[in-house]
């Protein structure tokens, strides 16, 4: 049976959420562990995860390859499988990279917002692409296995980092900035160059992504998704609902200020709008894939096609991408 995979959430975890996760049919979710946090931080979050792990084994359980996927099936849980929103968590150490993706991280933006080490953020004046550093650690990535997320950086860096990369990569969490401009969503350079290279794009949820925001309703997304697919194709398109479930408010300025600035980001909202933007009504929660998967049905995707985009590719995807690149090539050659 093809799985159900979201390629991002971050949500204020609980058991709660995690009985929502197998309620919905939800076999792996792409979380995230780390926004501004450094090193040290970030192993604290992955500690505060084995926590969940050990509590509630019947639930969740860490995902480190692509068969763990098809062990949640099996097993009746969710694989929840690490990743960072920002490089803050290698710090300047390229060494890091591995270090982490041993502890599990599977997915690295190289910006979150703003300029890094690696590379430009989408909310940046000038966009300089890919540095020095950013190159070295792509290759980094690239050789033990650690996905490039480039979901909340510039175009030209978004290119360069496609271009660069020896491996596929991601854009886990946006839209076509041709059916909606915000800054975070993709243009059809970036879209036409990530679908030629192999790479996966998973379609937000979340409001500020959305043409019409919370009042977007399922049809004009899922319309959205078959014309990006009849632009693209299919292959390489999924979902990445950007889900932040119950989350306080408080939580969104931290994510838009870090440690950066001591004054207020507004970030994607309007010009005074804080805190999060409210769902749209047939997308609250974990308990809501099968409305999507409906909707898509909807628009004219076939069964197979809906599986494919509800998960099958992104499977596909995990399967080419986690793993040591000699060990990919070894594989592949077989």
């Amino acid at each position: 049976m093809t799985p159900v995979i979201d390629g991002l959430q971050y949500a204020n975890w609980s058991p709660k959420i995690f009985q929502e996760m197998r309620a919905g049919g939800v076999d792996a979710v792409h979380v995230t562990i780390s926004y501004h946090e450094d090193f040290r931080e970030t192993v604290a979050n992955i500690q505060k995860w084995n926590q969940f792990f050990e509590e509630h084994p019947d639930l969740i359980f860490q995902g480190f390859t692509a068969d763990d996927i098809a062990l949640a099936q099996r097993t009746g849980r969710t694989a929840i499988i690490f990743g960072s929103q920002n490089p803050s968590c290698i710090e300047d150490d390229i060494g890091l990279v591995e270090v982490l993706y041993r502890l599990g991280l599977r997915f690295m933006q190289l910006t979150y917002n703003n300029q890094s080490l690696l590379a430009t953020g989408c909310y940046e004046d000038a966009d300089t692409g890919l540095t020095r550093m950013g190159r070295e650690v792509v290759a980094e990535m690239n050789r033990v296995g650690l996905v490039v997320d480039m979901s909340h950086s510039a175009e030209r860096s978004t290119l360069d980092a496609i271009e660069h990369s020896t491996r596929s990569i991601a854009i886990t969490h946006a839209n076509p900035a041709a059916w909606h401009p915000a800054k975070r969503n993709k243009s059809d350079t970036v879209l036409r160059a990530l679908s030629e290279t192999g790479g996966m794009l998973g379609f937000s949820i979340y409001p500020h992504h959305l043409k019409d925001g919370s009042d977007c309703r399922l049809a004009g997304f899922c319309e959205m998704i078959a014309r990006t697919a009849e632009t693209y194709g299919i292959a390489h398109l999924g979902i990445g609902t950007d889900l932040c479930q119950d989350q306080p408010d408080s939580v969104v300025d931290w994510m838009r200020m870090g440690t950066w600035t001591k004054s207020v980001d507004y970030g994607e909202g309007s010009a005074t709008q804080r805190g999060f933007p409210q769902m749209p009504d047939w997308f609250a929660g974990n308990l809501d894939f099968a409305n999507i998967q409906a909707g898509l049905e909807g628009v004219g995707f076939s069964r197979a096609e809906v599986a494919a985009l509800m998960g099958g590719n992104w499977l596909r995807f995990f399967q080419n991408s986690f793993g040591a690149q000699a060990q990919a090539a070894k594989k592949a050659a077989e």
